[in-house]
């Protein structure tokens, strides 16, 4: 016999439940010794356990995204297609070369004012 594995709610009430029982033993027990200190740690570990399952519920229930049809020009798969104009445009060295002018600009003037 094969067990389903729990959803991420399952994990999230288990979680809370977990948490919220170490909650009230920390705070009825009242022990501010390395056992307090386990249980608050294991409370904590707990509480992130249940926030992460929560979330993952929620990233679960969210709608798939629509497929739209592309546009004229555009590659099928949705890879945009670059052309040569948006390349060149893009051209990394102009700016580099702006940076380090004015890195040097700086630098120049720095060292003017130090010495």
């Amino acid at each position: 016999m094969r067990l389903a594995r729990p959803d991420a709610r399952a994990k999230a009430v288990a979680a809370a439940l977990v948490a919220a029982s170490l909650l009230v033993t920390l705070i009825v027990w009242g022990r501010q010794d390395l056992v307090g200190v386990t249980l608050a740690l294991l409370c904590v570990l707990t509480t992130m356990i249940a926030a992460v399952s929560v979330a993952a519920a929620r990233q679960d229930d969210g709608p798939e995204p629509a497929v739209t049809p592309n546009g004229p020009g555009q590659p099928v798969g949705g890879l945009y297609g670059v052309d040569a104009d948006t390349l060149e445009s893009l051209d990394h060295r102009e700016a580099v070369r702006a940076m380090r002018e004015r890195h040097r600009g700086r630098g120049g003037s720095a060292a003017r004012e130090g010495g």
